[in-house]
């Protein structure tokens, strides 16, 4: 089966990737860390990890049955890098749940009509309701990091937005939603690792896109957007927890560790809840890891 894009990840690899980058990719095995300064040198344990993710699982359902007894909203929006593991958490996040109470959104690139209305307008009809958690595979920081790289939003679109963010989060939490907002970052060898995996699957060719593609070249655009959303979105209402996921494994339990520890649910063991500073923590752990 050809490759998607007549193989444009290899080329870049190839071709483009910085050398430090390539050397890293070509000497490592499957499960070693390819980020120099992570703090692990290897994926976390697998029986360790299912054991961790059980537990966690049992506390996501004791989670639900509070949640929709109390008539408590929650909202959790899921940003990061291409290939930082949003879809790979937030299943695990889901597996075992309700879809009615727990839904996932994803929404793609707006019709005309949402071109022509106030920018958060879409989002907002998918708030979470009584009893609800709505899961934002991205999110409305799309303005902010994706549209701002590749141009798609003129600058004064984007400082409006950022005028605008604040105030809209703060709305939110003020009305009694739960507001979480987690960053997923990943390291850029792993970054690259893992679209030339998708590259190499047919069955994630799906999972690719020219805005993958292009988005390769433009790693410094990238860090340079997100370091400017966090300086600017990053607040007391609504602050920023970046989960470090060059490790899929700790990524996913550190995520849903943090989404069960904003939310007051009874019974909840807080043993469990145990959050690894190293893997998750506010924007300074991103700067230490961009």
């Amino acid at each position: 089966m050809p490759k998607p894009f007549d193989a444009a990840i290899t080329r870049f690899y190839e071709d483009e990737a910085p050398k430090s980058v390539r050397e890293a990719i070509a000497e490592a095995k499957k499960k070693d860390i390819v980020t120099p300064d992570f703090p692990y040198d290897a994926w976390m344990d697998k029986d360790d990890y299912e054991a961790a993710l059980a537990t966690l699982q049992i506390e996501l359902v004791k989670c639900q049955s509070w949640l929709r007894d109390s008539e408590t909203r929650v909202a959790v929006v899921f940003e990061g890098r291409d290939a930082a593991g949003k879809g790979g958490t937030i299943k695990r996040v889901r597996e075992n749940l309700n879809p009615r109470i727990v839904r996932t959104v994803a929404l793609s690139k707006p019709t005309e009509r949402e071109a022509g209305q106030w920018y958060f307008q879409r989002y907002v009809q998918h708030l979470p309701s009584a009893g609800e958690m709505t899961l934002f595979d991205r999110s409305w920081y799309n303005r902010a990091v994706v549209e701002h790289v590749f141009g798609f939003c003129t600058p004064d679109a984007r400082q409006h937005f950022f005028r605008q963010v604040p105030k809209f989060e703060e709305m939110l939490v003020d009305d009694g939603i739960i507001l979480i907002k987690l960053w997923l970052n990943v390291g850029r060898a792993e970054q690259l690792r893992r679209f030339l995996a998708r590259e190499d699957d047919p069955l994630k060719h799906w999972k690719l896109s020219e805005i993958d593609v292009k988005g390769l070249s433009r790693w410094d655009a990238y860090t340079d957007a997100i370091e400017e959303t966090f300086a600017r979105t990053h607040t007391d209402p609504a602050p920023w927890t970046v989960v470090r996921s060059d490790d899929k494994r700790r990524a996913r339990l550190n995520a849903i560790r943090v989404i069960l520890s904003r939310i007051p649910y009874a019974g909840r063991d807080d043993a469990a809840l145990k959050i690894d500073d190293q893997i998750a923590g506010g924007p300074e752990l991103w700067l230490n890891g961009a």
